[in-house]
Parts: C-alpha cells; structure tokens; sequence
C-alpha cells in the first residue's frame, strides 16, 4: 500500500476554455475558440493589454502567456483576440472546486484553475488512483464541458510536474520510481521554478537536464545558487517535497489568484494590467460568495527564484474591484524594484460577511459608487456576455499611448 497519493488537477487553458465554453453553450456560438488560433487578453479594438491564455493552436505561433497583444499579433496576424471576463472564469472556479470537493474535503486551491487534492484514503492504490483521475477527467469534460489534465504522484511537486507533462485533457503519472525515467530526461529549465537566471548558472555548470541536477554534489550547487537555493533546486529535482496539502477552512478562507509568467515583466505597466486581470477575478469570486475582505496582499516571484509579499489592512472590508487593484498596485509599487518577474499573484483575507466602514463621508460616496459599478458590470457580463462591456482602464491606457 502506497503512502500519500496527491492529485494537481490543472485546466487546459481555463481563461480561453472558460470562454469557448460560455460561447458556445450560452450565447449559441458555432465557433470554438479552442479550435482555431485565439487568445484572451487586452482590449480587442485597441489591441493592448497581455495575452492571458491562449489556445493549443496558437502555441504553434509561439504565442506565450504574458506577453504583449501587440506581439502576439505580430507573430499570428490572424489570431483571435477576446477580451477578459472575469466574473465569468469565477463561476466557472468555483463549479469546477464544487465537483472536486465530491472526491475528497482536503483541497488546496493552487490559483483559480489549479488545486491540489489529497486522495490518501479515498484511493488505496496506484491502479485505483489513475482509474479515479480518469473518471474524474471525463466527468468534468462531460458535465463542466471543459478539459483539464490530472497529475497523480505521492506529493505535490511531482504531481503538479506530472500535470504539465503532455497537454490537454490527459491523466500523467510520476510517481517516485519513475522519476528517472519520465522526469530526469528533462531540460533542466522544466523543473519547477527554475527561471532564466537559475538556468544560466546550472548551464555554466554543463548541467542540461533535471537528471544532472539531481546527480550533482549538493555542496556544488550551494556554492554556485546559494544554500537555501541550492538545497531547494536539489530536492525538487529528486521529488523531494512532504509539504501537506493545506485545506482552507472557514475560519481562514481566502481568495486570491496568481500567475506565472511565460515572459519576465519588468514594467509597471504590464504589471499593473497583470494585477487588474488577477483582482478581477479575486473581486468577482468574493461578490459571488457575498464576502468582503480587510487585507489585500501582493506575492511576487523574481527571475532568481526571490519570494517577496506585502500585505495591508484596510479600514474597511471591501469587495470592489477598483479598491482591490488601486491596493494592490500601491503595494507593489512600495516594494519591487523592477526585477524581472516570473510570477504575479493578489491574495485577499481576513474575511467578513457584516458591513462597516470606518472611511470619512467622501471615501464613502467613492466606493458605493464603484460596488454600484461592479454589480452592474457583474449582472451585464452574466447576461449579455463577456464582450458587453470593457473596463475602462484599458481604454485609458490606450487612449495615453495614442496621444
């Protein structure tokens, strides 16, 4: 009998899915947009903003995750461009966690289209554990309509490298005896949280694959990345990970979402229309559940592999999404200082139903005005669909760069 058995279930494409789905099913749409070359991001008529998913067809472009609308353009003239309904991609979230809380309670939430799943105990063996993850895969394509890849090992690490094995809609395992075979071979830079700068040093090293990551002297690669690097690089190159599968309770909920970037980012600008993109769907995700938040953190992950947070209290919860992003971009501002990003994520907590407000008359004025606003865009969004109505922050920031 195995120890833990730990399930990364991972939607395809979930923004651009999401949307094929909604398209297709709610508004009558013939075309599927994960058949042809398409992209969520920006503004469609302005052709700004970062690309925030894309579909199978258009990797074939080299479209990548994060990069300019514009770029992408360049790269396939024809490409699709849709724009972002966050509202929308919370629903379906929160549809997608519901059936998976049928399997088992202990679910870590890893972003909006990721969660862990602890399945010890609910699977007594590895054959019973893929035939689960099967049954679970072809439920969610049959009833959610959408496609998702399910990794299956005896921790997190391998399973989420198990989940971005060959894509979409498959079940991968990689379980500790197979590491050899199925992840050693790998280039090296395919190991989780292994970035440009990392990887530069391990090449300098003559080190290609996760292989010769794991068959170096640990001493040197302490000496060459650091030794909380170096030791961290090492581990998770033999799938050494016992970090529990943390599920969220009541008391401690929170909403939050992130994202790890394709390309490094290393303007404000871009950062900013990333951090609008996650806060609307943290926003939307605590309207939907009619909760509030008092603290709003920003987590970044730099090219070296650098963690850094900060986090603030508010005097009053909120759940606009206009408060969350100014919030989340003056945090940003006060700590990073401009290097290259590998990964984004806004995390909102301290959760209340009640509602209070400590602000002065004016502050007060301000933000009924924008919940106004965010309820109306959330009912116009449900009804007419995504394209009905764009925030107005891209349309500035296109209006600046024409000038």
């Amino acid at each position: 009998m195995p120890g833990r058995i730990i399930f990364h279930v991972d939607v395809n494409s979930a923004f651009l899915s999401w949307e094929a789905v909604h398209r297709i099913r709610d508004l009558g749409e013939k075309l599927d947009l994960r058949t042809i070359p398409s992209a969520v991001g920006g503004d469609i008529s302005k052709r700004h903003g970062v690309v925030l998913a894309k579909s199978t067809p258009a990797k074939q472009f080299h479209i990548n995750t994060g990069e300019p609308i514009q770029q992408a353009l360049q790269k396939c003239p024809g490409l699709v461009v849709v724009a972002p309904n966050h509202g929308l991609y919370a629903q379906y979230s929160k549809k997608l966690h519901n059936m998976l809380y049928e399997y088992t309670p202990v679910i870590e939430p890893f972003s909006i289209d990721e969660a862990f799943l602890d399945m010890t105990g609910v699977c007594f063996n590895y054959q019973e554990a893929v035939e689960t993850a099967h049954k679970m895969k072809e439920r969610i394509k049959e009833e959610l309509h959408f496609t998702v890849n399910i990794g299956i090992s005896t921790n997190k690490l391998l399973a989420k490298m198990a989940s971005d094995f060959k894509k979409p809609d498959f079940v991968h395992t990689l379980f500790p005896e197979e590491i050899p075979d199925k992840m050693w071979p790998l280039p090296l830079n395919e190991l989780f949280f292994v970035g440009k700068a990392t990887s530069k040093s391990l090449h300098s090293l003559g080190l290609q694959t996760i292989g010769d990551i794991a068959n170096t002297d640990l001493k040197i690669l302490k000496a060459h990345l650091g030794n909380k690097h170096g030791e961290m690089i090492y581990k998770n190159a033999r799938g050494m990970d016992e970090s529990p599968v943390e599920a969220e309770t009541a008391a401690n909920k929170g909403y939050g979402n992130s994202t790890t970037l394709s390309q490094d980012v290393t303007d404000f600008e871009t950062a900013n229309l990333i951090l609008l993109s996650l806060c609307e769907t943290v926003a939307a995700r605590l309207r939907s559940d009619d909760v509030k938040c008092s603290c709003i953190s920003v987590e970044v992950t730099d090219w070296e592999f650098n963690r850094q947070s900060h986090q603030t209290t508010l005097l009053s919860p909120t759940n606009t999404t206009n408060v969350i992003y100014k919030t989340a971009c003056e945090l940003l501002k006060e700590f990073w200082k401009g290097k290259p990003l590998r990964l984004l994520g806004v995390r909102t907590s301290k959760l209340t139903t009640e509602d209070y407000s400590q602000m002065n008359l004016f502050d007060m004025a301000k933000n009924e005005k924008y919940a106004k606003l965010d309820k109306t865009l959330d009912h116009i969004r449900k009804k007419f669909g995504p394209d009905a109505v764009k925030r107005a922050s891209f349309m500035d920031s296109n209006r600046n760069e024409n000038k």
